[in-house]
């Protein structure tokens, strides 16, 4: 089916016209986001509009609505049946507001046109206010990325304040966190057996806040620092995030309690990862593919960025300090059928604009694809946040021949010219010995197929820096694998006779990071003939390891002091040195090192 010839119908209604068109009195769930509405696999909304649909039920949304008017858009829709649902977007509404140096941004990627303030900061909490305000007496579900992360009291860099579980300022009845199909499928299911929402208080991957604490015969529980001692102990503030990233992680996690003023946040554990057969579901879903109709002749960047790519897997096991991905989607890795893939790609071919190139065959990392434990039972009692930090773990399944069949697979379907690979590719995986000589031609095979094949002109990676010690903290590997990478890049290059080019990622004031470390990496990337192009300052976003390190000044797993840089002076200190080779920054960083007592550096830097 062409994009062209969609009805109104094949979408989920977002207006009261298109409710009649159905043929519908009322709705039993309203789903408010902070998104345009693109009726996507990649967009949330649409991934949860489509599972409740799936259900049986009439599920409308309200796509960015208006929060400065009489706010029609929050009672267009009436009274739901079961439920309002809400969700800021796939970002969260700060992160996707304002800039690393809290400036505030000119677009925003997930609105047409790329039009700002579409949204409102802190949407959830907003949406939830109105929603509690006009309509006390029915119930409200929040979930996506914002109130995922937001779970715990936790950090907000842009009031540079902690702030309680999101559930105590929305006054929601129920947080669903995570990849929430399982968790709203469940939810329905109980209420349609008759249960209320005081009465779910066993779904796992929800939360909830309460007076008194439901009992459960089946979970561990762990109580955390309270909210209020975490006002006045950043200590003790920092501890609670050991607790929370490993319970997260955990195929039998424990069950934790938060208690804030009178009232306990509860967050139940995760569901154990989706079955190949579950997610398939999901991606299978009648989604059209495309915007709604509405958006007619209206770019929204998000979706282009994503037209013509497909997600092979969900999850990641590298565990980041700095990244959320692992905390939302979890460590363990979740793939997609190959026939289920394959038959994404044929949806794509079909489209009236497409011409021949899928721009990713990807996942939050490239190469994850069907990777997990070799005996399972060693990872059912596993609490580490990465598999492959501080090295590949031993029973890690590292063999990427299926993810070279999907490639190969795709490239030789009929309307396919050229599949390229946008995500990142976790090299240090590649360049690891299994002991194993199948797993290890397979990384051979990897690297190159994928350099001779799939890079667009520029491969981008993510070394993020060059210290160990700050790599460290950032649970990253040695930048000796990305010389190593950059040596078998350029050799493969020369080989097949092209002319492609590597473009590393860094990032600055990380914790931990100093000005001599990122003299040092000026020095280094300038050995490697590197002018910087992808670089940003650190952001403290809720709920990863960096940020409670920023915020508390220690770090969780040891309850060490680690310095950070905080100041606008000190980051813009730091960051100059990406910049080394700009007049306008030459005599800042001939004072530096001075300073430092670094002429070694000011030698590498400055004399050719």
């Amino acid at each position: 089916m062409q994009p062209n010839t969609y009805q109104l119908t094949d979408f989920l209604p977002t207006t009261k016209k298109e409710l009649e068109l159905r043929g519908w009195d009322e709705v039993d769930v309203v789903l408010f986001s902070g998104d345009a509405y693109v009726d996507h696999p990649s967009f949330g909304s649409a991934v949860i509009g489509r599972v409740l649909e799936a259900q049986g039920l009439k599920v409308a949304i309200v796509p960015q609505p208006n929060c400065r008017d009489d706010l029609r858009d929050f009672k267009k829709m009436g009274r739901p049946r079961m439920f309002f649902a809400i969700s800021a977007g796939n970002m969260d509404s700060m992160v996707n507001h304002y800039t690393a140096n809290k400036r505030l941004r000119s677009d925003d990627a997930y609105t047409p046109e790329g039009k700002p303030g579409m949204r409102p900061d802190y949407a959830t909490i907003t949406y939830s206010n109105i929603i509690k305000k006009l309509y006390p007496d029915v119930p409200l579900v929040i979930g996506g990325i914002e109130a995922s992360l937001r779970r715990f009291t936790h950090y907000d860099y842009w009031s540079d304040k902690l702030m309680p579980s999101i559930l105590i300022d929305t006054k929601a009845d129920l947080l669903i966190y995570g990849m929430g199909e399982k968790s709203i499928v469940e939810l329905v299911q109980q209420l349609a057996a008759g249960k209320t929402f005081a009465e779910l208080t066993d779904i796992p991957q929800t939360s909830f806040s309460t007076k008194e604490i439901p009992q459960h015969a089946e979970w561990e529980d762990i109580e955390l620092v309270s909210h209020e001692v975490c006002l006045t102990d950043k200590k003790k503030y920092a501890s609670n995030f050991k607790h929370i990233e490993e319970e997260s992680n955990k195929y039998n996690a424990a069950r934790l309690l938060q208690k804030t003023e009178n009232r306990w946040v509860i967050v139940n554990p995760p569901y154990e990862p989706l079955t190949e057969t579950e997610l398939d579901a999901s991606f299978d879903l009648p989604y059209t593919r495309v915007p709604h109709p509405k958006y007619k002749d209206k770019t929204i960047p998000a979706y282009e960025m994503i037209k013509f790519s497909v997600n092979l897997h969900r999850g990641c096991f590298g565990g980041c300090a700095f990244c959320t991905i692992s905390a939302h989607q979890g460590k363990h890795i979740v793939s997609r059928s190959r026939e289920s893939i394959l038959e994404e790609v044929k949806k794509i071919t079909e489209m009236t604009d497409f011409k021949g190139y899928l721009s990713d065959l990807g996942g939050p990392s490239a190469n994850m694809y069907q990777m997990r434990g070799i005996d399972m039972e060693i990872c059912r009692k596993c609490n580490k946040p990465s598999c492959i930090f501080p090295k590949v773990c031993f029973n890690l399944n590292t063999n990427h021949n299926p993810l070279l069949d999907i490639y190969r697979s795709v490239d030789q379907l009929p309307k396919i010219k050229k599949s390229f690979i946008g995500s990142g590719i976790r090299y240090d995986m590649l360049l690891s010995d299994t002991k194993n000589n199948e797993v290890n031609k397979s990384h051979s095979d990897y690297i190159r197929e994928l350099i001779t094949n799939h890079v667009s002109g520029r491969l981008k990676i993510a070394p993020e820096h060059t210290s160990d010690n700050v790599l460290n903290l950032m649970r990253k590997p040695s930048f000796l694998y990305f010389g190593e990478f950059k040596k078998q890049f350029d050799r493969i290059n020369r080989e097949a006779g092209l002319n492609q080019q590597l473009i590393p990622y860094f990032i600055s004031s990380h914790p931990g990071c100093h000005n001599e470390d990122m003299a040092e990496l000026a020095s280094i990337t300038k050995k490697f003939d590197f002018k910087l192009e992808q670089v940003q300052d650190f952001t403290p976003t809720p709920m990863t390891l960096a940020t409670e390190i920023y915020y508390s000044g220690y770090h969780p797993y040891t309850l060490e002091p680690v310095f950070t840089a905080k100041s606008k002076d000190e980051k813009l200190e730091q960051r100059k040195f990406f910049f080394w080779y700009k007049s306008e920054y030459r005599n800042q960083i001939i004072r530096d090192l001075n300073r430092l007592k670094r002429p070694d550096l000011l030698k590498k830097l400055f004399e050719k």
